[in-house]
């Protein structure tokens, strides 16, 4: 069971994004100050009543995956952050603390159906050097581990942001037991608002049995990609309650402050 285990948070170490991973302290830190220009709060309402009862965008048909992604690109479009969000100490602390993720879906739709205004297109996604992998992960309400999709439907995945340590760390308490994966972030130089994370922290903490450490697996990552870059989430969306995110595999995340903002 040790070594299933292990496998498979390897296999999410080679291929993860910053929130795509096989789980995701929770020490919350209330933000003092908001970087988005101006807070949707007529769609932050329209869009937490989409997502409820989808299981984390599970049982999300293709109607509401639909109407989601029109709403978060008009949330992105008309209340987009700061683009010194990352860079300035004191609207990072916006972004600072506790989210909890409450939907998680491909960017895109498998039938086509979503308008051209309602695409979102990464720039510069696989960053360069850092050879970043891009491929799209299809599974909703599901986070990635390397291929293989964990399920977060019954489950709600955490991620933290230290902005004063530059950390971002995620859990997720899976069947085997919590699973949690960090490490440090930078500011992309191509997209402000665009974190690159290098991953350093990997930790099965078993149901029964002991906590397995196997951070040392992303080293080896690192020597073969390169770069210790191995994934990034970019903030498109970002109020006092309400955060939308963009990740390098194509999946896009909708997390709140509050743990139950949404009916599951």
């Amino acid at each position: 069971m040790m070594w299933k285990s292990a496998l498979l948070v390897f296999a999410a170490i080679n291929h993860a994004d910053a929130f795509n991973l096989p789980g995701i302290t929770n020490i919350f830190k209330p933000p003092t100050t908001a970087a988005s220009r101006k807070p949707n709060t007529n769609d932050e309402q329209l869009l937490l009543q989409a997502i409820s009862n989808t299981g984390n965008g599970k049982n999300a048909d293709i109607e509401t995956q639909a109407r989601v992604l029109s709403i978060v690109r008009r949330m992105e479009t008309s209340s987009a952050p700061s683009p010194t969000l990352l860079s300035n100490p004191e609207e990072a602390k916006a972004l600072d603390g506790d989210w909890y993720l409450q939907y998680t879906a491909p960017s895109e739709i498998d039938d086509g159906g979503v308008s051209a205004d309602d695409k979102w297109v990464a720039v510069e996604a696989s960053e360069g050097e850092s050879n970043i992998e891009t491929r799209q992960f299809g599974n909703a309400g599901s986070v990635s581990g390397g291929g293989i999709p964990v399920d977060a439907s019954s489950n709600t995945a955490l991620q933290i942001f230290d902005m004063e340590n530059t950390r971002v760390t995620n859990e997720i308490q899976t069947g085997i037991g919590l699973v949690t994966v960090g490490g440090t972030f930078s500011q992309s130089t191509t997209v402000p608002l665009r974190a690159l994370v290098a991953f350093d922290t990997a930790k099965i903490a078993l149901d029964i049995g002991p906590t397995i450490d196997i951070s040392f697996l992303f080293d080896i990552r690192a020597a073969i990609k390169g770069s210790k870059n191995a994934g990034w989430v970019e903030t498109t969306y970002l109020s006092p309650d309400v955060r939308i995110g963009r990740g390098n595999k194509g999946s896009l995340f909708v997390l709140t402050r509050d743990g139950d903002a949404v009916t599951a």
